[in-house]
């Protein structure tokens, strides 16, 4: 597992976009699973936590639909 810290002003999702290009629940609520405690610190985080993000499978493709075929 990768361990990452925040900076002043980071939140959640951000930082799971920026090292996992994933913002999306099941992340999110991974995230928070593997750091017990990180919710303390609100939606704003302080510089300097230390996170460790969760390893998760890539996302599966949602279906498109052409509407002009």
């Amino acid at each position: 597992m990768k361990v990452v810290r925040s900076r002043d002003g980071d939140t959640a999702p951000l930082i799971l976009w920026l090292a996992l290009r994933r913002d999306d629940d099941a992340a999110e609520e991974a995230l928070y699973a593997i750091n017990p405690g990180l919710e303390q610190y609100g939606p704003i985080l302080p510089g300097g936590v230390e996170i460790t993000l969760p390893e998760l499978p890539p996302p599966v493709p949602a279906k498109v639909v052409n509407v002009w075929d």
